[in-house]
């Protein structure tokens, strides 16, 4: 599943939208500096619930951010249990 991506330096976003072009799962960050952004939304449509989808596009901002050498300020509740469980995610915590 190839999530799309729009950023325009003030904030951006990792998306997935269906065939009729509707929003279904998406997680957001906002710039903070030129080396940290803050990841402060996690949403999927509860179509999806259960599946993954929300893993699978902090994987995508993880990935992200280790491309780009940035460090990730979690305020979305989601990111921020993550972080905290998963130790594989301290190389970008900020």
């Amino acid at each position: 599943m190839q999530f799309q991506h729009v950023d325009n330096q003030k904030n951006g976003e990792f998306f997935l939208d269906n065939e009729q072009g509707k929003r279904i799962a998406e997680i957001s960050y906002v710039w903070s500096s030129e080396h940290k952004i803050i990841a402060n939304h996690t949403w999927v449509d509860d179509s999806l619930r259960g599946q993954g989808m929300a893993r699978q596009l902090l994987d995508t901002l993880v990935e992200f951010a280790r491309e780009k050498n940035l460090k990730i300020v979690p305020t979305c509740s989601y990111v921020d249990v993550m972080f905290r469980r998963e130790k594989g995610f301290a190389d970008v915590a900020a």
